[in-house]
């Protein structure tokens, strides 16, 4: 009876676990999930604000956030491409690790950037602006090169199984129609020689042969006449006609 209670103590025991577990995992899904769209959200309000800014704005200022809007938009771009891209073609794990490097970089002129929106002296903004551009340009460079890459790889995998898949249903396509193909006709069957007059001269002289018993049998008459009819028993004797 007490090792009975003790499985049961310790199934509701398990139980228990089970479900703190499976309910620890379901709320740490649920809130990277809620991180994931906060983070979305916040990066879709920044570069709507980012897009007002370069139009609005004159001068440094306006340059900076065209500058930050041109680096988000390429990092992102590239990093989507890599990501989808790398599920299907392990070959791109190495063009991730780059990207990764450079998404370092970008992050670190992104802030530098940030910071730099709010700086009140114009002046010194003025001096700092052909690095800021020179170092903005050679990231995105190396962003869009990544990415066309990648895409330009995707597309010529998607070529050659496209050609192989239609030279495959060509293929296919012939074996469907070998109806049409002239097949060799088959000869009609050959007539019989006709029989030389060796031949016939060896069938009219072989034992056996239809020509050799008939010519054994006797002459039969087709009709026997009436005078030679054989008679029998059971007949009875014509009756002489009688004259009056």
């Amino acid at each position: 009876m007490e090792a009975v209670i003790a499985v049961i103590v310790l199934l509701f025991v398990l139980v228990l676990v089970l479900g703190a577990y499976a309910t620890v995992k379901a709320v740490g899904a649920a809130k990277r999930g809620v991180d994931r769209t906060i983070e979305q959200a916040r990066r879709t309000v920044e570069d709507h604000t980012l897009r007002a800014k370069s139009f609005a704005q004159t001068g440094p200022a306006g340059e900076i956030a065209q500058l930050r809007l041109k680096l988000r938009t390429s990092m992102r771009a590239t990093q989507d491409a890599l990501y989808a891209g790398v599920t299907h073609d392990e070959s791109l794990r190495e063009s991730l690790g780059l990207f990764q490097r450079l998404s370092a970089h970008g992050h670190e002129l992104d802030g530098e950037l940030k910071r730099l929106e709010s700086e009140p002296d114009r002046v010194t903004l003025t001096k700092r602006l052909p690095e800021l551009r020179e170092r903005t340009e050679r990231i995105t460079t190396s962003a869009d090169s990544l990415r066309w890459a990648a895409r330009d790889r995707a597309r010529h995998f998607a070529g050659d199984d496209l050609d192989s898949l239609s030279t495959q249903i060509d293929v296919e396509a012939g074996a469907l129609r070998h109806w049409t193909t002239s097949e060799p006709s088959t000869p009609p069957p050959s007539w019989p020689e006709a029989p030389t007059a060796d031949a016939t001269a060896d069938e009219q002289t072989r034992p056996g042969s239809s020509r050799t018993r008939q010519a054994q049998e006797p002459t039969r008459p087709a009709i026997t006449p009436p005078s030679v009819r054989p008679t029998y028993p059971w007949q009875k004797k014509p009756r002489p006609e009688s004259t009056t």
